[in-house]
This record gives structure tokens, C-alpha cells and sequence, in this order.
């Protein structure tokens, strides 16, 4: 078969796997998504709050039905999908109508949490605007899991093509795709939140990366990725923040790299740096034009338990020393169970083969780090927030196994898109 539909046997395999479980991958942010997804549809406020009452409770229902089906005590009681769905109704509008009564009814959002922690969804529209179309479509459980399986499956087409453009064979380009599917960033891309998009994005901006540096479609390279980055700001300014000035810190240590080293350092690097510093400083002016919530108001969200306790006269001590201590906790961890440190250091090893785009790789994977950074919490859903630098090993480990496969199985020259030489 050729290439291009052996891409699209994977990503329709893992679609069909994704049957499985079409309900229960939802989260505690779901709920603000969708209501914010159903609003720009044309919904009222308590049309809204009742079909996404509805979708969270039908998944605590099934996964309360699921858990007690394999308990080994418990698996021969009534069925509790009716109990458990009723108490949740309950609980869920017994908080909203307390807030509607109060007057939270501002916004595209329901009011499920204060006004202050809603209004960080507030500025968040990309991810709902993306929902539309599907929940129109499909309804509310068949649009959300369509919607995550498209942009779970294009984020597994997108390493595929990165690789493609570094002139990776396709047995291996394709292993990055698989990689993409089975490890976190698949299982994560399929929550409905906003992580599949960002991936996404990322994997678009690599691409951009890619192209720029292989010489070919130059100005389309550049504007995939002055695109990415800013789709990444509607869908979470905070990382578009982070990816600009990654990436213009890569631009900048690779032209430092290459002028100690006497060679001029090209157009295209300090292009790729100029416009990921352009996004960060547009982000920063922009949030605050906009009026968007601010570093201070993210870490009082932090270490209020979203408002639900007083503000902290001094958060920044305290911060740093829950930064200290869940780092140490995260370490800990992981040298009990060292599967990312080890897929980490083996996407490392083989960005370093092409130490140009390698450093651009290495740059973007790192905002996964940043975003866990800021927020120092061990216990949030499944270490969603650093599953951004699980595309080190994505991409990286078929770059680092690119020498054998090229020794083992000839591989016919295809023009200038498949230069073997490392880029830089």
C-alpha cells in the first residue's frame, strides 16, 4: 500500500479502538468546555446547563456501573446506573441554580465554580469554537468523542508528517504515528479538553519547523508556524507563551552554536526564533489589552483550591516551596516507574542527530515542562499538563532509529525531499 494509506489505516484503527469508550473520558474542565461549546450554538443558559448535567452524569453513572461489575464484593448488587446518575444531578444543580439565583449568569459558561475560576475558560474559546460543528452535528456524547477522536487521529498524522519532511523512511515516520496513538499523548488527546489541540498545534509548528529547515516551502513553513502559534493563543494563551519563547530561545542558542563555531547562522533559524519571539511578546501585550486573568490570579487559583479558600496575602514563598517540594515528589516517582524519563532520554538521543531541528524539538517538548511548572499540583488528572513533552519520544525515537533501518533496508533516493544528511 502506499504511504499515504497506511497513515489512514492507523488513524482508523484507533478510531475504531476508541469505541470502547465513548463515555467516562470526561473531566472536571469538560463541563466548562461544552457549556461554553453549546453557548456559541445559539443554547440558553439552563439549555445548557441541563444537557451537560446530563452528559457528566451518564459518564459517572457508567463508569459507577462499570467499577461495580469487576468488584469483587459488590459485582452481584442492583445495578447503581439509576442511583448514581440521580445523586449526581442533584449535587451538579444544586450548585448551578445556587449561583444562577446569585447573579453568575455572565458569560458563555455555566456556573459550576466561582466567577473567578470560570473566567479562566472565559478566555479560552478555541477549544469550544472546534466542538461546535460536532456537537451540532452528532449531540453532546457523539460529538464530544467524534470531535477527540479528529483531533487525536490528526495529531498522529502530523508526527507523521514531520518525520516525512526530515526524510525519516516511512516505516519509521509511520512508528512515529503509532508512538503518537499508544503513548500518553493519544490517551490524552482523546480527553475532551483543550490538550488534544495543543498537541495538535505543537506537532503543526514542528512541521512548520521541519519545512523551513529542509529548504523546502520556506514561506509556507513559516506561516504554518506563525499559524500554530496563533491558534495555540485562542485555544490557551499560556501556551503560545511558552512555545513562542521556546522556540525563540532554540533560534537563538543554535545561531549562538553556529557563530562560535564560525559558521554564519542562515536566515532560516533566526526566522523560526524571530517569530516565536514575536508570538510571546504579542501574547503578553494581548492578554493584557484583553484583560485576560494574570500569572497572579492562575497562582491564587492554585493555592485557594479555585477560590474556594481566601486569597494568600503572599503567594510567591509559598509557591516556591510547593515548586520545590513536587519536583522532588515528581523525581521520586519517576525513578520508580522510569518509562518517561527513559522514553525522554531516548527522544533526546535521537534529536540529537539532527541537532538543528533536534533543538527546535527539544524546545517545543519542554513547554510540557513549563506548563507542569506552573502548575505544581501531583494529584491533576493522569499528568495531562506535561503531556506536551511526551513528543520528544514521538518524534525523536524514530530519528534515533533512522541509522539501522537506513543500514538494514535499502531505501531508493527520492529527490531533494530525502536528503539523508542531518539538518545543521
Amino acid at each position: 500500500m502506499r504511504p499515504r494509506t497506511w497513515v489512514l489505516v492507523l488513524a482508523a484503527l484507533f478510531a475504531v479502538v476508541q469505541l470502547a469508550n465513548v463515555t467516562g473520558r470526561d473531566t472536571p474542565d469538560t463541563k466548562n468546555y461544552l457549556a461554553y461549546a453549546l453557548s456559541l450554538s445559539g443554547e440558553g443558559k439552563r439549555e445548557t446547563a441541563g444537557a451537560v448535567i446530563d452528559y457528566v452524569c451518564a459518564g459517572e453513572a457508567a463508569q459507577a456501573r462499570r467499577a461495580q461489575s469487576v468488584h469483587v464484593v459488590h459485582f452481584h448488587r442492583p445495578d447503581p446506573t439509576a442511583r448514581t446518575a440521580s445523586a449526581c444531578h442533584a449535587r451538579e444543580w444544586k450548585t448551578v441554580e445556587k449561583r444562577l439565583r446569585a447573579g453568575q449568569t455572565g458569560g458563555h459558561t455555566v456556573p459550576f465554580m466561582p466567577e473567578r475560576f470560570m473566567r479562566i475558560f472565559e478566555v479560552r474559546p478555541g477549544y469550544p469554537a472546534f466542538l461546535v460543528p460536532f456537537v451540532t452535528a452528532f449531540g453532546v456524547t457523539w460529538g464530544l468523542w467524534a470531535a477527540s477522536v479528529v483531533v487525536a487521529a490528526a495529531g498522529g498524522v502530523l508526527a507523521f508528517l514531520v518525520l516525512r519532511t526530515l526524510s525519516v523512511p516511512v516505516p519509521l515516520a509511520l512508528t512515529g504515528q503509532a508512538l503518537y496513538y499508544v503513548l500518553p499523548c493519544g490517551t490524552t488527546a482523546m480527553r475532551p479538553m483543550t490538550e488534544g489541540l495543543l498537541l495538535a498545534l505543537t506537532l503543526a509548528a514542528l512541521w512548520g519547523c521541519a519545512l523551513v529547515l529542509r529548504g523546502r516551502r520556506e514561506r509556507a513553513g513559516l506561516a504554518l508556524v506563525g499559524g500554530a502559534l496563533a491558534a495555540l493563543f485562542a485555544v490557551k494563551h499560556s501556551q503560545a507563551l511558552f512555545l513562542g519563547v521556546c522556540l525563540a530561545a532554540a533560534g537563538a542558542l543554535i545561531a549562538v552554536r553556529r557563530w562560535r563555531r564560525g559558521r554564519p547562522p542562515g536566515r532560516e533559524v533566526p526566522a523560526l526564533g524571530a517569530i516565536g519571539l514575536a508570538a510571546a511578546l504579542g501574547t503578553v501585550v494581548l492578554a493584557r489589552l484583553l484583560h485576560y486573568p494574570s500569572e497572579s490570579d492562575s497562582l491564587q487559583d492554585l493555592l485557594t483550591d479555585h477560590f474556594a479558600r481566601p486569597d494568600r496575602a503572599d503567594p510567591w514563598p509559598e509557591f516556591w516551596r510547593l515548586q520545590g517540594n513536587f519536583w522532588l515528589e515528581w523525581l521520586r516517582r519517576q525513578a520508580w516507574q522510569p518509562l518517561f524519563v527513559a522514553a525522554l532520554g531516548a527522544g533526546v538521543w535521537g534529536a540529537l542527530r539532527r541537532p538543528v531541528f533536534g533543538g527546535f524539538l527539544v524546545a517545543a517538548a519542554a513547554t510540557g515542562f513549563l506548563t507542569q511548572a506552573a502548575h505544581p499540583d501531583i494529584n491533576i488528572w493522569g499528568e495531562r499538563l506535561i503531556v506536551l513533552a511526551w513528543l520528544l519520544p514521538v518524534v525523536g525515537i524514530p530519528l534515533l532509529l533512522e541509522p539501522v533501518v537506513r543500514a538494514r533496508v535499502p531505501v531508493p533516493a527520492q529527490g531533494h525531499a530525502d536528503r539523508t544528511e542531518p539538518v545543521g
